[in-house]
């Protein structure tokens, strides 16, 4: 169905009676996983570090004699590096007319003797909360989808990078899988070239959609005790480097696996002066409406890019 924009009236935001449901995922599994919209970590700078590196030389077994370790050998310092992202801007507008908010008993649809009104708040309470479960799933989207973009004038938008995105770039961890269908053995090179990247395996879950969720159960299945009971639902797979947790994602893309170490995960939030983060506050009036705006700034913190990795690619037939 198709949203109505501008301001909301009698007649493009009928009342009805009935149960309200939406196929539409409102949940956010990884942003609740790294605190929501409530925790995290704040920043007063759209841009902020997200790690910062340092490489050891090759290891080699010395060779010192007597002689020469009467003479320091030559200097060499390590040197760090580091690592950023940026916050973006998450903007919403609820408009309602006073006519709107007071034909609360004027229903649509089926007529029925006794029938409510489904919405048993007030249509501007409704609508909020409904913008703040949209902000909700765009960040969700943005943590696994979103493509990097550092503002440069105020006509470029910041786009904080996702996770797939960091997988692919310098220093990330991805497998190429040539549309072919998931593997045991592409399980398995993933982990290995994470490990050896140096990933930690400290609280690392594999993150998937409905499709490669079916195709990971199919490889690690085996017959249950007992007898009684048919079926299997992998949800924790025990590797040769760490426990990996399996997770549902429906902003997954169907082709893809990411296997993101989730202790190395933060919530980046701008909060705007005396006003805080995703607040929500009235507009000025320009005729028989109320307006309002949520306003809020969030960045991800994904760490550094080793930690994390993914297969793309896959085949969804």
């Amino acid at each position: 169905m198709a949203n109505p924009s501008g301001t909301g009236t009698i007649w493009n935001l009928p009342n009805y009676a009935g149960d309200l449901f939406t196929a539409d995922s409102t949940n956010a599994p990884i942003l609740s996983a790294i605190g929501g919209l409530t925790g995290g970590v704040q920043t007063e700078n759209f841009e902020f570090p997200t790690d910062s590196q340092y490489s050891l030389p090759e290891a080699t077994q010395p060779e010192i004699t007597e002689i020469a370790s009467l003479t320091a050998p030559e200097a060499e310092e390590i040197e760090r590096g580091q690592n950023t992202n940026v916050t973006q801007i998450f903007h919403e507008k609820v408009s309602i007319s006073y006519v709107k908010e007071s034909n609360r008993g004027r229903m649509s649809g089926l007529n029925t003797a006794g029938q409510q009104n489904n919405v048993q708040s007030t249509e501007k309470d409704w609508q909020i909360a409904r913008k703040l479960e949209k902000i909700s799933r765009d960040i969700e989207y943005t943590i696994i989808n979103g493509k990097y973009q550092k503002s440069t004038s105020p006509s470029v938008a910041n786009k904080t990078r996702g996770l797939l995105a960091l997988c692919a770039g310098e220093g990330g961890t991805t497998i190429a899988a040539g549309s072919k269908q998931l593997t045991k053995s592409n399980m398995q090179a993933l982990f290995k070239a994470m490990y050896d990247a140096g990933a930690l395996f400290s609280n690392l879950i594999i993150w998937v959609n409905s499709f490669q969720k079916q195709i990971i159960t199919d490889i690690y299945a085996y017959a249950p005790t007992d007898r009684n009971v048919a079926g299997t639902n992998i949800k924790q797979i025990e590797t040769d480097f760490g426990n990996v947790g399996i997770s549902l994602n429906r902003f997954m893309p169907q082709d893809t696996v990411l296997a993101a170490e989730m202790s190395v995960m933060a919530p980046v939030f701008q909060p705007v002066p005396q006003k805080g983060n995703f607040f929500y506050e009235e507009l000025a009036k320009a005729g028989a409406s109320e307006e309002g705006q949520i306003f809020g700034q969030f960045g991800l913190d994904h760490g550094p890019a080793f930690m994390h990795g993914s297969i793309t690619g896959l085949t969804t037939k």
